[in-house]
């Protein structure tokens, strides 16, 4: 990923918590030259210095077989991203951009066949997503069997993160007052992802 040095982000603790803020991830691999990709939630667990990831792909979607523990992927992980308008700097002359945050997560997914280690996937998984909100449901709801039949459906994965890529693109190459009037002007779109954005810009700017 082309990453100016003044967006780079390389903290493994911030990395992490946009992946599990924004875990629904693109996973890509190559199979003969060509690229193959597959949209899934994942699951960060902070193990190592990187971390690991665990997903689940159905077992009709033959891409977990190239899960081998040796074929390289890349977990893409898009952040919160909004649109810069040249309206909102205090200088003059330049040019629309675009300001987000991303995570590219690079290792070896290895498939996983037992029945055992997949349910406990699944929990994390669930465990993950659900809260107060959603209601807390829980894979206690099921039976035995009915997790029995869901897993013949699906394979399992683990991926230890062997490297982490991050860029986090949020003005910091503008001069301060460029980059709080483009925050400001984000935050006026409104919406929870705009108000991310803008947050994040602001915070960047003080860190300068």
């Amino acid at each position: 990923m082309y990453t100016p040095k003044h967006f780079n982000e390389d903290d493994p603790e911030i990395l992490q918590g946009l992946m599990r803020n924004f875990s629904f991830a693109l996973l890509v691999t190559a199979r003969d030259g060509a690229p193959v990709g597959t949209h899934i939630p994942l699951h960060v667990e902070s193990d190592g210095a990187n971390g690991r990831l665990l997903g689940h792909v159905a077992r009709a979607n033959d891409h977990w077989r190239q899960f081998d523990g040796e074929t390289e992927a890349m977990a893409v992980f898009q952040g919160p991203h909004a649109y810069i308008s040249p309206n909102w700097y205090a200088n003059d002359g330049l040019v629309p951009t675009w300001n987000y945050a991303t995570v590219h997560a690079y290792g070896r997914p290895r498939f996983i066949e037992d029945a055992g280690e997949t349910t406990d996937i699944l929990w994390r998984l669930v465990s993950a997503n659900e809260s107060d909100a959603t209601g807390n449901w829980s894979m206690d709801r099921l039976s035995k069997d009915a997790i029995a039949a869901q897993i013949k459906g699906i394979v399992a994965f683990e991926m230890t993160i062997d490297r982490l890529e991050g860029k986090f693109k949020m003005s910091q190459n503008r001069p301060a007052e460029d980059a709080r009037g483009a925050a400001n002007g984000v935050r006026a779109l409104g919406g929870g992802e705009a108000e991310m954005v803008a947050a994040e810009m602001e915070a960047r700017v003080k860190a300068e």
